[in-house]
């Protein structure tokens, strides 16, 4: 039995009602009953990458997170649409509508066009992605695709007279919003008397917060590459008005859940809403959540200040992309995780360590579970996707006296929410070849004499041969090379 149960508690495999899933929403900013709009379907929407440069293993957590709750909607039974943007123009080097659009200034860092910029790092990020386990979109929409829905808003505001412009842009003027702010918690007054260093003052807007919803082709966006005609002049769309009019036309408006990182509640998602609110009369989405920062020397890691790891990094340190999805478990998604080469590598060997132990139960896997543990298992994830918890139960679950057939069983349905290829990970260790563990055996030796250029040369057979060797406190570890390399160019 485990420590301590809650009573009572039934799980809907068991032949009891499926445990409330329990959310916390920024909007409101506590926990709720998750209530979807249609029974049991779930429409969700993920802010997307803007794809200018590599994805960074910061940028990759939220995308974890938010995997693991799409993930846990399925494991309780609901039918998920998973919708999501790709932001390929609009998108400036500040939120406050100033700078340069990231997608030029990557075209420009790499002598080539704006689109072919965007498609080589939308490949990548999707590739990080499938390295990391998480589940692609059903829908997808690039904001170059859809210009035609984003000037419907602009006109439909117009009209209702929410907007403003002059010669540069025209503008979303936030004083006709009195709730304007609710997702963060800070009211329009609030921020037009705010310190310098937390708004940005244009002398060209009414407001401080007012926001661009169209840049026309002028001043320093003269020769701006990325362009369409529209009511009011040849020009380009501003960064937020792109999500307003994706995850409207994907999943309807109002749907259940948008997702992002927490540097997205005080600008981008806080004018997705005042947009979309203002547009159709109607809430954009029920349920707000977001990740916290990975941070690197205790600050957020980001591209400007330096700080910034790509999984290629990790894959050609020698780490799985898999280790970096577990240690991000290893936190609550709202609370901030502080990476280091160490704490990975810790991660790493836990990892592996699970792997072992599966590897050492017999038998193949049947519907049955081990009840216990299936049923903590659900409360975990139903509390605030509390994965720390759910995966703490894996060690618990593989240490007990249930027999391997129900652990193995369990173990497979729980890594249908951790994804960490548990059985997977098991058989690949069971299939090492014997030549492999003698040639780690040989490098040990080789090590233990100090003889390390032949230990250098047989990690490198190792490796040609399809496998690779680690060095942990308790000696060598073998691995099948299964993820793939490193990016060429990072």
């Amino acid at each position: 039995m485990l420590l301590p149960l809650l009573a009572p508690l039934a799980w809907r495999g068991l032949g009891g009602p499926m445990l409330m899933l329990r959310l916390y929403n920024t909007l409101s900013k506590k926990l709720e009953d998750f209530k979807p709009l249609k029974d049991k379907h779930v429409g969700l929407y993920t802010c997307g990458p803007t794809v200018y440069n590599f994805a960074h293993i910061g940028n990759l957590r939220t995308y974890i997170f938010e995997d693991a709750l799409k993930r846990v909607l399925t494991y309780l039974g609901y039918k998920v649409t998973h919708a999501m943007n790709i932001t390929d123009v609009g998108h400036l080097t500040s939120d406050a509508d100033e700078g340069e659009d990231k997608m030029e200034l990557g075209a420009k860092r790499e002598g080539k066009s704006p689109l072919a910029i965007a498609k080589r790092y939308e490949q990548a990020f999707f590739a990080d992605l499938t390295a990391l386990n998480v589940l692609p979109p059903d829908k997808i929409l690039r904001a170059t695709d859809s210009i035609k829905e984003q000037l419907e808003i602009i006109k439909l505001l117009e009209k209702r007279g929410f907007t403003y412009q002059d010669e540069a842009a025209i503008y979303f003027d936030t004083s006709k919003l009195s709730d304007y702010g609710k997702l963060s918690g800070q009211k329009l007054s609030d921020k037009k008397t705010a310190a310098r260093a937390e708004v940005v003052v244009d002398e060209k807007k009414r407001n401080p917060t007012d926001f661009v919803l169209w840049f026309f082709l002028t001043g320093r966006y003269k020769s701006h590459v990325l362009h369409w005609p529209s009511p009011w002049g040849e020009g380009f769309p501003g960064w937020h008005i792109e999500c307003s009019a994706i995850s409207r036309k994907l999943l309807g408006q109002p749907f259940d859940i948008h997702t992002g990182g927490v540097d997205h509640i005080g600008t981008h998602h806080t004018n997705e809403i005042a947009q979309s609110e203002a547009a159709f009369g109607l809430p954009l989405a029920n349920v707000w959540m977001h990740g916290e920062f990975l941070q690197i020397q205790n600050s957020k890691m980001a591209k400007s200040a330096g700080t910034f790891i790509t999984l290629a990094d990790v894959i050609a340190k020698n780490f799985s992309p898999l280790a970096y999805r577990y240690l991000a478990l290893t936190a609550h998604y709202r609370a901030k995780l502080n990476f280091t080469w160490e704490s990975l590598a810790a991660a790493q060997n836990a990892l592996d360590e699970l792997y072992e132990k599966i590897a050492q139960l017999s038998g193949t896997p049947s519907v049955a579970m081990c009840a216990d543990y299936a049923r903590v298992f659900e409360r975990e994830i139903s509390n605030d996707l509390d994965m720390p918890r759910a995966a703490s139960l894996l060690w618990r679950l593989v240490k007990s006296d249930n027999s391997d057939k129900l652990k193995l069983s369990t173990l497979k349905r729980f890594d249908e929410v951790l994804s960490l290829n548990l059985l997977k990970g098991a058989a690949a260790i069971k299939k090492i070849p014997r030549e492999i563990k003698k040639l780690a055996h040989d490098r040990e030796m080789a090590r233990k004499k100090s003889d390390f250029a032949s230990a250098d040369a047989i990690r490198k057979e190792i490796e040609l041969a399809g496998y690779t060797v680690r060095d942990t406190t308790e000696g060598s570890v073998i691995r099948p090379l299964s993820f793939r390399k490193p990016r060429s160019g990072t």
